[in-house]
């Protein structure tokens, strides 16, 4: 069976199972004391064994991952103190992308696969509104209407709010209120650059899941400087999606020696925060049945508390840096933390996570009968590649050479909602125009009769006037004889 070695110290080696590796993880600590490091080892870890690898890399300094770390005496020092014997320097293969398309691969995908229910929790929508969004997912459904990209979804909207009234009857109330209030929010979400992610073409889920050819697992690492610090609710809404498609598309896999990918995702805290309780449902359904088609994620934050405690109690892997309490918050919490493990009667877990040093860690594994092993403070394994960032000129070299160069760039924007519903309404206004000059026609046509039919009402009126005299009683006889036919 293939393990992964975390760390050691004092002659005890902490090895990971790969057959748990789909059992999930959370590494944890505070700001600056090496969670980073232990995000990239375990990926290292994973690729070397073909496991591929997905990683949100927040900081920029993740990308060093690719490419050979360089001697020195801190890591030598380190290889010593946990008694690595097999240690090599080396790259991992791996891939760049990124959602505004600048120092990766673009990343897109449809609003439809997106689905009303994230993206209703996206634009920070409140029940009604997220009921009214709803209600324009069935109609564009009923309707034959592709939603791609987020034009689409306005041109929806605005057809939506002037058909209101002939809607109603199937759809119930769809308030104008609630339209205006989602459109606004979708101008909000552009000027974040959410415009680059709604498109096609769409990401393929496989292109997640590439070996390469010695069968190392590609690890494709998403450049998210930008955009957690831009739009984290977009970052948050895009790494839920992707577990909801591969949780979806990706077939049972049962028990195997090592999952079929992974996942990190960095500032967990993110992906729960404001979240409503039917997409916290959700994801709690998705983390607990996705091990079965294989996949393990790896949630980051500093502390584990940041994650709700329905999904934190099914996290096997727990790796927990320094925590400092500074007030009775602060202990509480550490208190808490300690509480997570599985005990050891040689070690103090709340006073040590308080005592940790950069680059140690508590760490508690899951043995191979899925039981958690007790807690080991050990010192984590200094990575194999490159500690940091690699520069602009390497990332752009290795993109020029990715397998997927080419393939994403072009945006594609085929006829879709946008262009159905244009034409509708030019269709519908066509129609207006010819009905409106059919009425001026007949207007025109009707108008000289009845003018003539008023010239003659006139003169009989004008000689009911003059019946008092007898010259007017002639006249009327005259005029009168003529009508009808008389002399």
């Amino acid at each position: 069976m293939p393990e992964i070695l975390i760390g050691g110290q004092n002659g005890i080696k902490v090895f990971m199972d790969a057959a748990m590796g789909n059992r999930h993880g959370m590494i944890s600590g505070a700001t600056g004391t090496g969670k980073t490091i232990s995000l990239q080892i375990l990926a290292e870890g994973f690729s070397k064994i073909g496991v591929p690898v997905f990683l949100a890399d927040i900081k920029g300094d993740l990308s060093g991952i690719t490419v050979t770390g360089k001697p020195h005496e801190k890591i030598t020092e380190r290889i010593q103190q946990i008694g690595i014997s097999d240690y090599q320097q080396r790259g991992s293969p791996s891939v760049f992308w990124d959602i505004f398309a600048k120092t990766g691969h673009p990343v897109r995908a449809t609003i439809s696969d997106m689905g009303p229910l994230l993206l209703s929790n996206l634009l920070e929508l409140n029940d009604t509104q997220t009921g009214v969004l709803y209600s324009c997912f069935k109609i564009a459904d009923d309707n034959g209407l592709l939603l791609l990209d987020l034009k689409d979804l306005r041109a929806l909207l605005t057809w939506v709010g002037n058909q209101d009234k002939a809607l109603q009857v199937e759809y119930s109330n769809i308030a104008a209120a609630s339209l205006g209030a989602i459109q606004r929010q979708l101008l909000v979400l552009e000027e974040q650059g959410a415009e680059h992610f709604f498109g096609e073409p769409a990401i393929q889920l496989e292109d997640f899941c590439k070996t390469d050819f010695s069968g190392n697992g590609v690890i494709s690492i998403l450049d998210a400087t930008d955009l957690v610090s831009k739009s984290p609710r977009l970052y948050a809404t895009f790494l839920l999606w992707l577990l909801s498609e591969l949780f979806e598309n990706m077939p049972e896999v049962g028990d195997a020696d090592r999952p079929k990918l992974v996942l990190f995702f960095d500032e967990a805290h993110l992906l729960f925060d404001q979240a409503p309780k039917s997409l916290l449902d959700k994801i709690e359904q998705i983390v607990r049945l996705i091990r079965s088609k294989g996949v393990g994620i790896y949630f980051i934050s500093q502390s584990p508390l940041d994650v709700p405690e329905d999904i934190l109690g099914q996290l096997g892997l727990k790796i927990q840096h320094a925590l400092r309490a500074y007030t009775p918050k602060d202990q509480q919490v550490v208190k808490s933390v300690a509480g997570t493990f599985r005990a050891n009667p040689n070690i103090d877990t709340e006073t040590a996570i308080q005592e940790l040093k950069t680059g140690e860690a508590l760490v508690s594994v899951l043995n191979k009968d899925g039981s958690p092993a007790p807690v080991e403070r050990i010192l984590i394994r200094p990575p194999e590649s490159q500690i940091g960032p690699i520069t602009q000129e390497q990332r752009g070299e290795m993109l020029k050479r990715s397998p997927f160069h080419g393939r994403y760039e072009t945006e594609i924007d085929r006829e879709s909602a946008y262009e159905m519903l244009k034409q509708k309404s030019e269709r519908q206004n066509q129609e207006k125009l010819e009905e409106l000059e059919e009425k001026k026609e007949r207007k025109a046509t009707s108008g000289g009769s009845r003018q003539r039919q008023s010239i003659t009402e006139a003169l009989l009126k004008n000689a009911a006037r003059s019946i008092g005299t007898t010259v007017g009683r002639q006249i009327v006889r005259g005029i009168m004889g003529s009508l009808l036919g008389r002399r």
